[in-house]
């Protein structure tokens, strides 16, 4: 007799985290600048990137390892880079960053960019 509650249960929980991920990506899609959007889906790719490049070197082989660092590495930073772009350009943190306007933020995610990649261009020997 214990079954038949304790899949009501489970099936109840199901269905309210269901509810709750539908509601969380209607808020998302309603409220959420379209800037933010497009920052949200570079960083998607990012993290796909990073996972695609780690899974190669675990299931594949990690003979230039170097390389394979300086891709994950890649991946990471720009990853924080455009984080921090995202923070920064977000309307409802307007009060954290006041001295600083979307351009000049856009100008520091550019320039990090640059030299992160510098240096991972020189990691690769």
């Amino acid at each position: 007799m214990a079954g038949p509650k304790s899949s009501s249960k489970s099936s109840s929980a199901s269905s309210e985290t269901s509810a709750a991920i539908a509601t969380l990506w209607k808020s998302y899609l309603d409220e959420t600048p379209d800037r933010l959007k497009f920052i949200d889906a570079f960083l998607s790719f990012i993290v796909l990137s990073g996972v695609l490049q780690f899974a190669y070197c675990v299931l594949v082989t990690n003979y230039p390892f170097n390389a394979f660092l300086a891709g994950f590495a890649s991946s990471v930073g720009q990853f924080v880079l455009t984080a921090s772009l995202r923070a920064q350009v977000n309307p409802e943190n307007r009060s954290e960053f006041k001295d600083v306007s979307p351009e000049r933020a856009f100008a520091d995610f550019a320039l990090g960019s640059i030299v992160l990649h510098f240096f991972v261009f020189n990691f690769l020997g």
